[in-house]
């Protein structure tokens, strides 16, 4: 069938080679791998339109003061998120959807606050699909680590560290209420009860062994999508198995399969719902021959419309 050029998807991409929110070295060559794997020209081969914008400018750590011990590089971090939201809204506006790469998760504290602007000034509110063996839901208070890349689902929730909840000048980017956790196995046992408090809505991987994923699936679009003018999703790498996806900074057993992963993307690109898309915590440097980031750009294409026939 011809498509008029109009009628044509098109795709921003958008690297954040951001290493600050986590202590293990590597992630900020995610963006690089991803590019290596041929991530615009798969998407090119599903009919899109695909820019590549480049990366956005990030801090090294060697040449900053780590800050408070709880929310190491926040001030790093959260510059580079009002950064990295201005791209992503600049996107929206010229009705491409926004693919972020990261970089490790706290990114997405900055990518959604974009897509949460843009639909703001129209009145609307989005959703949130975040895809994790965890949760991001810490904060400086109950962080046992202090690492920023896992409180960036907190912070879009409203319950801080207050730069990154603050981006652009309001809270919450998201409702808890349509905001829904998908694949979580690791969980900080403080951490639990700030997803309790917030209301977050989570499904654990037992969900997914319990229920099976099309009914997870199903469940999350549903919350997500519940009142708003679409949903946002956010993949960290980790949610897969690391037999599957060994590079990653935060491996946990006991992930998704393969085909559990792309049909999670297969039935998000059956629903329509996508505002905008983040793959996080590719880090090459604990990869095999670039597998993970192979991967990735192929749960890429899935969610935009590739299939099986």
């Amino acid at each position: 069938m011809n498509t008029s050029q109009s009628s044509v998807r098109e795709i921003e991409i958008i690297g954040v080679p951001l290493d600050l929110g986590q202590q293990r070295r590597g992630v900020d060559m995610g963006p690089s791998a991803l590019r290596v794997a041929e991530l615009a020209a798969k998407l090119q081969d599903l009919g899109l339109m695909v820019t590549d914008r480049g990366n956005v400018s990030v801090p090294g750590a060697e040449t900053k003061d780590r800050g408070d011990p709880n929310a190491r590089f926040l001030k790093e971090i959260a510059e580079t998120g009002a950064v990295v939201a201005d791209w992503v809204a600049a996107a929206l506006a010229r009705k491409a959807t926004p693919v972020v790469l990261g970089g490790d998760h706290s990114v997405t504290a900055g990518s959604v606050a974009g897509v949460a602007q843009h639909f703001r000034a129209q009145r609307q509110a989005i959703g949130l699909v975040w895809i994790d063996a965890h949760a991001d839901m810490n904060t400086p208070e109950t962080s046992t680590s202090g690492n920023v890349h896992g409180m960036p689902l907190a912070a879009l929730v409203g319950l801080g560290p207050d730069a990154l909840s603050n981006l652009l000048g309001w809270s919450p980017k998201v409702l808890a209420k349509n905001t829904v956790l998908i694949g979580v196995r690791d969980i900080d046992k403080v951490e639990r009860e700030n997803i309790r408090r917030a209301g977050v809505s989570a499904f654990t991987m037992r969900d997914v062994d319990e229920l099976g994923l099309r009914a997870v699936m199903e469940k999350a679009i549903g919350i997500a999508a519940s009142g708003t003018a679409g949903y946002y999703v956010s993949m960290d790498m980790d949610w897969v198995d690391p037999e599957k996806a060994p590079g990653v900074g935060t491996p946990a057993p006991g992930g998704a399969t393969y085909r559990e992963a792309h049909l999670a993307m297969e039935i998000l690109a059956d629903d329509g719902g996508i505002l905008g898309f983040d793959l996080m915590e590719v880090n090459p440097i604990l990869d095999e021959h670039n597998r993970t980031a192979d991967l990735a750009v192929q749960l890429i294409c899935s969610a935009f419309g590739k299939k099986i026939l």
